[in-house]
Parts: structure tokens; sequence; C-alpha cells
């Protein structure tokens, strides 16, 4: 019989209050789910509903109130500041809105970034690089900066620049929020894709239905409560 696979991401009893008083918000009450390899979850709610509170949870980048944060078996809600960047160095990736390039670097130079700065040697840092750049349909704008890309091809730099690393949880917070609909869809189809391909596990914020039906599951946010 074989044996049953922990889930990537545990949460249990997950609660994150900001402010105190008469104008507390709670933004997330008493969650509990799982996920499990190689998911694609879509987390989707009305603006500030707890979209991003709970991706900034599920990365170290906040802490709650009470509850657990598990992710690949690691205790990310009890972790020491070095042991928060071995998780975003080792095990998640972000992606967001906003892209967050660095405007001085070419697109290869971009994605190479967390590898150089792992202190990756350059012909196995160049070999990753240049498949990924595939992975996202780049491979012929690896010189150019982020100037000289549209905001869809700078989206799919930031999630080759995410995946340069192998993480094992990919956080993706509104990602085809600044990018038209047939834009959008080809990111999220690339989404899918990734996934896939690279074996990796990918919670996403998002408004759009597209991408949605492209998820193996959806979470909704509604009063600080988890649906799905």
């Amino acid at each position: 019989m074989n044996e049953p696979v922990p889930p990537m991401v545990e949460v249990r009893g997950l609660t994150r209050t900001y402010g105190a008083g008469s104008t507390a918000v709670t933004a997330l009450r008493d969650v509990t789910f799982d996920i499990a390899p190689g998911e694609l979850v879509a987390v989707v709610g009305r603006s500030g509903s707890g979209k991003t509170t709970l991706l900034n949870l599920l990365g170290g980048l906040d802490r709650p109130d009470s509850g657990t944060v598990r992710v690949d078996g690691t205790a990310v809600s009890t972790l020491d500041d070095s042991g928060l960047s071995a998780l975003r160095r080792d095990t998640v990736a972000y992606v967001f809105q906003t892209f967050g390039l660095i405007p001085a670097l070419t697109a290869a130079e971009n994605v190479g970034l967390p590898l150089r700065m792992r202190r990756t040697p350059v012909a196995e840092r160049e070999r990753r690089v240049e498949l990924l750049l595939d992975l996202v349909g780049l491979r012929d704008h690896a010189r150019q900066r982020p100037d000289q890309l549209s905001g869809g091809q700078q989206q799919r730099v930031a999630i080759a620049r995410a995946l340069a690393g192998s993480p094992r949880l990919l956080l993706a917070d509104e990602p085809t929020g600044q990018l038209d609909t047939e834009t959008g869809l080809a990111v999220m189809s690339l989404l899918r894709a990734v996934v896939e391909s690279e074996g990796v596990t990918a919670v996403v914020a998002t408004h759009d239905q597209v991408l949605m039906a492209l998820a193996d599951r959806v979470l909704a946010i509604s009063d600080g409560r988890v649906d799905g």
C-alpha cells in the first residue's frame, strides 16, 4: 500500500487581526486547510478580504496572532529571522502584481539574480536562466531591459525569476492585475503550465475568472473565513 503524500501547505486555526479596539479588523479568522503538492490553488475574495494577508502568512512575510502554517513540513510561523530567510531562499518564491524587476538589468540578469545571490557557478546559472527563458517564451528577449519589454513580458520574466531557485511553493499576488485581458490570459496559462512542468505548488490570489477556471481548486475568503 502506498504511503499518503503529506500536504505541501498545512494551515491550522490561522487568525490575523490588524489594529485594536473599535478599529480592529480581522483579516483571517480560524482558517484551516491543506494544499497538496503540485496543486494550483486560486484564492479569491473582494478587495481587502484577506487574500494578501493569507499569502504573506504562508510565505513568512507576516506572523499570525494564533494558529500555525507549515510549508513542506516546516513550521513557518515559529521560524526566526534566519529561518525565514532560508525558507524564502530555498522553498518559497513570490510573484507580485508590480513585477519588481531591476530596471538596469537585462531579462536574463533579472532571472539569474537569485542564483547569483546563492553563488551558483556561472555555467550552471546560465543553463538555468536559458531553460527558464525558454519556458516563459522569452529566449529572444534575454538581453532586453524591463523598459524594452511589454507588461506581459515583464511578468513572464518575474515568473522565471521566481522559479530560478527551484522553489517548492510559488505565491502569486494578483499577477495579472496590471495586464489587459488577452495578456493576462497568456500569463495565467503560463502559470498552469509552470505548475505542471516544474512540479511546483502554486497559490494565486486573483479576481480573474479565467485563472479560477484553470486552478485545481478555489479558496474563497469572506468575512475572514475560507471556504474551499
